[in-house]
Formats: C-alpha cells, structure tokens, sequence
C-alpha cells in the first residue's frame, strides 16, 4: 500500500518538467498563430510590393 501511495505522490507531486513543456508547447502554437494571421493580413500587399522590386531589379541589371 505504501508503494502505491508513493507512485501516487510522485505521478501527482510538484514535477514542473511537463509543465514546462505544456508551456514551450503553447507558445510555440501562440507565436505560429500569429504568424499566419501577419502572412494573412499582410500577405498580398507584400507579395504585390516583393513581385515589383524584383521586376525594378531584374530590369536594372
């Protein structure tokens, strides 16, 4: 019975490795949200102004 109450306790207790990792794991997801809301946003306007500087550079040279 004491066995069981110490697996108990050490599945349960004060180990913060998982909840770090939950953390990382959430900012991770957080910072790729907003990042395809930028690219969603911003995406044809900065696609239209990259498409011009490259043909203003191609045409330069």
């Amino acid at each position: 019975m004491l066995q069981v109450v110490q697996y108990i306790q050490a599945r349960i207790g004060l180990n913060e490795r998982g909840a770090s990792l939950v953390e990382y794991a959430l900012l991770v997801a957080l910072i790729a949200m907003v990042c395809l809301v930028a690219i969603t946003y911003f995406g044809s306007s900065t696609g239209h102004n990259l498409s011009t500087s490259g043909s203003k550079i191609v045409n330069a040279g």
